[in-house]
């Protein structure tokens, strides 16, 4: 089964964050991400520019509203993603709880819903 792990992290935090941090956690996202490719779970994955760089759109009445940069005013915002194949929830779990943001934000652990388990 397919899952998300949505990475969650305080943007202001990692923007005013010293070099050496950045590059202690860019270095830790880096031995995470290959892990997950040597054990075969990693599927895909990729960080999100800032919230400001965002465009959100909505349609109501027919008529498309375009709101550029951040729609909500949040203490997280979704700064990336990683797509993993696991057995069971409780393996995607563990993944998630490695995830180097588990302990400076938050990893959302989300069934992938299938088109096949709701066509049939």
């Amino acid at each position: 089964m397919r899952y998300m792990l949505l990475i969650y992290n305080d943007e202001a935090a990692m923007a005013s964050a010293p070099r050496d941090k950045t590059e202690q956690t860019l270095a830790a996202y880096g031995a995470y991400t290959e892990a997950l490719k040597k054990s075969g779970a990693y599927l895909a994955g990729e960080r999100l520019r800032p919230t400001q760089a965002a465009t959100s759109i909505r349609l109501a009445n027919g008529k498309t509203n375009v709101l550029d940069g951040p729609y909500a005013d949040t203490k997280e915002q979704l700064a990336g993603f990683y797509m993993i194949e696991a057995t069971d929830i409780d393996t995607a779990m563990e993944w998630g709880a490695r995830c180097p943001a588990a302990s400076t934000g938050t990893v959302e652990v989300r069934p992938i819903w299938e088109m096949t388990d709701y066509l049939s």
